[in-house]
């Protein structure tokens, strides 16, 4: 897993060759090496690959007009809150100089596609036994990491545009209230600042992310689009390779797992935009400490150029302390857990008399979601959220509880309607709402049925007696 956490860091070291490796381009180590989405103030003085050190390192105070009027120039984008043009420029660029044991990026080849298609065909074979749930996917893809960034830009922008709007509302709003009138164009450079070092931060993590993914639901949220079962056979292979497990075996699970996925977002329709607004709703009880941005705006010496983007590495989002902060929050996370849980119990009661690895690889998967990565790291830093099912191992023996209690159609059919989900009470006493007594809602649609009948009859008698 990647040790660098999304946020506002500290770029690297300027090059020891000075001025001449600042004006590389792409191919020999400059923007592409550095992943410096500011290649414009390469040759600036201070420039390096800081955007803030290319805006005010070895600039006397009479020259930041001509450097802000150049950065106004550059990042003049005019969109939402983050520049997304750069985000996918940024996540490609970092795709392509591979991952830190030297695997690069490669097409799939037919050979590939064709072995990810006959094990996502396999896996719902096998998740037909096991779930009452039909199959999700209409087709099977095999992504390279270029195509899974690709893919899934649309749901990251729909994740991180709500936590954005408030920096950017947030950066316009660091001047004092009298400056403010005066200073209409400044302002809005600096929301475009804002959205730029979104861009390049969230390009710079999907990237890292797209090296580590074995398919479009790792994080347990849809992130591809709606039907597609996607693996990436380059990031497979990577998972497999030190577990001493066959390849075949290792695809064949992590089908499996997609396919399930699959079959809930599909066969739910109301659990993606739960999900999803359940982390705008975490999202809206955020608030923006602007005082550190004030602190740093205020007392910014052109200097040190490095003091910014320090006071921004600092975080800036306080979850408020609410009961609607921490109801969201409940809520979430408990979602969350139950995604996990229940493809967690489907896929280890389908795979656990066929595959002899099924246990090991079984407990591998939730070892490395427990541990998180750089998706987790990214909302943590964003609004101090974690994408992790902290709670998996409760919900997935609730799950199979369930299954012993109820069968397959009682336990898919909770999945029915929001309300009838367990709580995280209910995570905390499993037993008990496992053996509770559970509505019968077919006896609920039968009286109303009736009383809309009698409805009908009694309008019908009125209108005769007209």
């Amino acid at each position: 897993m990647s040790d660098t956490p999304f946020g506002f860091g500290l770029p690297p070291e300027e090059p020891e060759d000075g001025d001449e490796g600042k004006k590389k381009g792409p191919a020999e180590g400059g923007q592409g090496a550095g992943g410096n989405p500011f290649g414009g103030f390469g040759g600036m003085p201070g420039g390096g690959d800081n955007p803030f050190a290319a805006m005010f390192g070895s600039l006397n105070p009479t020259d930041l007009g001509a450097a802000f009027q150049q950065l106004g120039q550059m990042l003049s984008y005019e969109g939402g809150p983050v520049n997304w043009d750069m985000a996918k420029q940024i996540a490609r660029q970092t795709v392509s100089q591979g991952t830190p044991d030297g695997t690069k990026d490669a097409s799939v080849g037919p050979a590939e596609r064709a072995a990810v298609e006959e094990a996502v065909r396999l896996a719902d074979l096998w998740l037909d036994g096991v779930t009452s749930l039909p199959s999700g996917a209409s087709t099977a893809v095999a992504w390279s990491r270029a195509e899974w960034v690709e893919a899934t830009l649309p749901a990251w922008q729909q994740l991180v545009d709500p936590v954005a709007e408030q920096v950017g509302a947030a950066m316009g709003n660091v001047l004092p209230e009298e400056m403010q009138a005066m200073a209409g164009p400044l302002i809005g450079m600096m929301r475009s600042m804002g959205g730029a070092m979104f861009g390049q931060q969230i390009g710079q993590a999907v990237g890292v992310l797209a090296g580590e993914v074995v398919g479009s639901t790792d994080v347990g949220l849809p992130l591809g689009p709606a039907g597609k079962a996607a693996l990436l056979p380059l990031n497979v292979a990577a998972f497999g390779r030190d577990l001493g497990v066959p390849q075949d075996e290792v695809r064949l699970y992590l089908a499996l797992r997609e396919a399930a996925h699959q079959r809930l977002f599909a066969h739910v329709p109301w659990l993606r935009s739960h999900l999803f607004g359940a982390v705008e709703g975490y999202a809206g009880g955020i608030k923006v400490d602007t005082s550190k941005l004030e602190d740093a705006v205020g007392g910014l010496d052109p200097s040190n150029p490095e003091q910014l983007q320090e006071a921004l590495q600092q975080g800036m989002f306080q979850p408020e302390d609410t009961p609607e902060q921490k109801a969201a929050l409940a809520r979430l996370e408990t979602a969350l857990a139950l995604v996990e849980g229940w493809v967690d119990a489907v896929v280890h009661e389908a795979a656990k008399t066929r595959l002899t690895s099924a246990g090991a690889l079984r407990e591998t998967l939730r070892r490395r979601r427990a541990s998180g990565g750089p998706a987790e790291q990214t909302f943590a830093t964003l609004i101090g959220l974690e994408l992790r099912p902290r709670r998996l191992r409760d919900a997935s023996r609730l799950w199979a509880s369930l299954t012993d209690a109820r069968g397959v159609d009682g336990r898919d059919g909770l999945w029915a309607h929001p309300d009838m989900l367990p709580t995280a009470s209910d995570l905390d006493d499993p037993d008990g709402f496992v053996h509770r007594e559970h509505l019968d809602f077919t006896e609920l649609d039968k009286m109303l049925g009736e009383a809309a009948g009698r409805d009908e009859r009694d309008q019908g008698e009125d209108d005769s007696d007209k």
